[in-house]
């Protein structure tokens, strides 16, 4: 019986991190937890309940023994979708039979621990482009192509550095946006950018939270009301630092 319980709680261990890392990872709520009661289902375990929110997820199994139940606690959020993936292969591997319950705790733990984002001078160049053609899409022109990739890059670096010394995620979005409006009014300035606006509209679309939104609807078109309306929250909250970061420049310094 002791063997039978020790069981379970591993399954349960396997189930939970499998479900932090996507969640920590940026997957929808519902992608969570079905995942979890799917690996759980795959190991004996039929009846499984799953409770997930953006800070925290609740995880019982029932069996012949009263019903277990273990919470853990998410504090970090980011976009990795390739680590989403990761465990969805993972999961695949376990509901086939290819993986035994050691085999894929020691997976997550290695995909746990695996940095996959690329360095960041492959990001702050991939957010310098992107703001040059984003700022084409709003109508720009091509003369303002070089100011919008600099402003565009520039407050992307500014927000990685500034949430690596303050991790408030609000702050450091207000202080990349005022970076890019204070470059972009620059470039303005002395005469290298022509239209403010869509060199700072441009350069901005780097730090909109655009997966919060798409999660936030899917996961309240899905029936889970909590987690929609906190993610779109939260992303109410970014946009507003990232305006009231350009009001600011627009309004003292212009």
């Amino acid at each position: 019986m002791d063997k039978m319980v020790e069981q379970t709680y591993e399954i349960m261990e396997v189930c939970l991190l499998a479900g932090k890392i996507m969640l920590q990872s940026g997957g929808e709520t519902y992608r969570v937890e079905d995942t979890m009661m799917r690996i759980a289902a795959s190991f004996g375990i039929e009846k499984s309940h799953s409770y997930v929110t953006p800070t925290g997820i609740i995880f019982s199994a029932e069996g012949s023994e009263p019903t277990k139940t273990k919470l853990i606690r998410i504090s970090e959020r980011s976009t990795d979708l390739k680590k989403v993936a990761m465990v969805n292969s993972i999961s695949r591997s376990i509901s086939s039979g290819e993986l035994d319950l050691n085999a894929a705790l020691n997976e997550l733990k290695n995909l746990e621990d695996l940095n996959v984002t690329f360095p960041m001078k492959y990001q702050a160049a991939a957010a310098s482009i992107a703001s040059g053609c984003f700022m084409i899409m709003f109508n720009g022109g091509w003369n303002d192509f070089i100011p919008a990739m600099i402003s565009g890059g520039a407050g992307y670096i500014s927000f990685i550095a500034f949430h690596r010394f303050v991790p408030i995620k609000f702050f450091s979005e207000f202080l990349a946006s005022f970076v890019i409006g204070l470059i972009s009014l620059l470039f303005v300035r002395i005469g290298l950018g022509h239209k403010l606006d869509t060199i700072i509209i441009g350069s901005v679309m780097t730090l909109v939270p655009g997966l919060l939104v798409t999660n936030a609807i899917r996961d309240l078109m899905a029936g889970h009301l909590v987690s929609g309306l906190s993610k779109g929250a939260e992303a109410f909250l970014t946009a507003f630092a990232i305006g009231a970061g350009i009001a600011f420049v627009l309004s003292f310094l212009k």
